[in-house]
C-alpha cells in the first residue's frame, strides 16, 4: 500500500462534518461536465475545481455528450470551455459515445493515474469503455423521471488500462464540499484571484465589500467571471441552497 501523497476529500451536503476521500494518490483528475441530462452547474464545477487547486492536484474539464447539443447549446460550451481556459485549465471537448477527441484524453492518461469525476450519467462509464473497449463497464440510461442518471459504480474502483495508464472511477457525486480550508484560504484556489490578491489594499482581503479590492474592480471591468465570483461566495459563506443556481453571463 502507498503512502498517500494527495486525496480528493468530499463534504455530504446532508451531514457538513461527514467527509469521504474519494481517492488518493492522484495524477490529474478529469471532471465530465455535461449541459443536461444530467446539467452540471458552474457551482460545482468551481467547488471541484477549488478542491483539486487545495490539494494540489492538476483537473482536466472534459465538455461531453457534443453528439446531443443543438447549435446553441454548442456556442455555450464552448463559452464556458474558454472560460476555463482562460484561467488556465485544460479543456477538451468530447462526446464519449461517437469517441470524438477521446484521442486527446487517452494521450494525457498515458503513464499516469487519473481519476474521473462528474455527476451520474454525464458518461464517465461510457468514456472510460471508449477509451479500453475491453472493460465493458456498465452504463446507465438516464432517468426520465429525474433526469438524474442512475449509479452504476458505488464505490471508487481502480483499473489498469492497456495503453499504460490507471483509473479511478467514482460514484456520480452529486455535492462537493469544501473542508480543511479556512476563509481567507479559499480565494487562493481560485487562480485568478490569487493573480489579482497582492493589488488588494488589505493582505486579508476576502474580496467582499473591502475597499480597493482588486478582484471586485476585475470583476466589474469584466476580467474575472460572474459566475465564478458567485461560486466564491457560495463557498465562503457556505450558501448550500443556492447551489442549483447557475448564471454565468449575467450581474444578476
Amino acid at each position: 500500500i502507498e503512502d498517500r501523497k494527495n486525496y480528493i476529500i468530499r463534504k455530504s451536503v446532508n451531514l457538513s462534518k461527514q467527509t469521504h476521500i474519494i481517492a488518493s494518490n492522484l495524477d490529474q483528475v478529469f471532471l465530465l461536465v455535461t449541459l443536461n441530462n444530467p446539467t452540471t452547474y458552474t457551482i460545482f464545477i468551481d467547488r471541484f475545481l477549488a478542491t483539486a487547486e487545495a490539494y494540489d492536484i492538476p483537473a482536466i474539464l472534459l465538455f461531453n455528450k457534443l453528439d446531443t447539443y443543438n447549435q446553441d447549446e454548442l456556442a455555450e460550451v464552448k463559452y464556458l470551455a474558454n472560460l476555463y481556459l482562460e484561467i488556465g485549465y485544460t479543456c477538451i471537448c468530447i462526446s464519449a459515445k461517437t469517441g470524438k477527441n477521446v484521442e486527446q484524453v487517452k494521450a494525457a492518461m498515458i503513464d499516469t493515474t487519473s481519476m474521473f469525476a462528474g455527476h451520474s450519467g454525464s458518461g464517465k462509464s461510457t468514456l472510460i469503455n471508449a477509451l479500453e473497449p475491453g472493460l465493458e463497464l456498465k452504463t446507465a440510461e438516464i432517468s426520465e423521471q429525474h433526469l438524474q442518471g442512475q449509479h452504476t459504480t458505488t464505490f471508487a474502483e481502480m483499473y489498469d488500462l492497456t495503453f499504460g495508464a490507471q483509473i479511478i472511477d467514482t460514484p456520480g457525486i452529486k455535492g462537493f464540499g469544501i473542508v480543511d480550508m479556512e476563509k481567507d484560504e479559499i480565494g487562493d484556489y481560485f487562480p485568478e484571484f490569487f493573480a489579482l490578491k497582492r493589488n488588494c489594499k488589505f493582505n486579508d482581503c476576502l474580496h467582499l465589500d473591502e475597499p480597493q479590492c482588486a478582484v471586485k474592480e476585475a470583476l466589474e471591468n469584466e476580467k474575472v467571471a460572474w459566475s465564478r465570483y458567485r461560486s466564491y461566495v457560495q463557498i465562503l459563506t457556505g450558501e448550500e441552497e443556492s447551489f442549483r443556481t447557475d448564471l454565468y453571463g449575467d450581474k444578476a
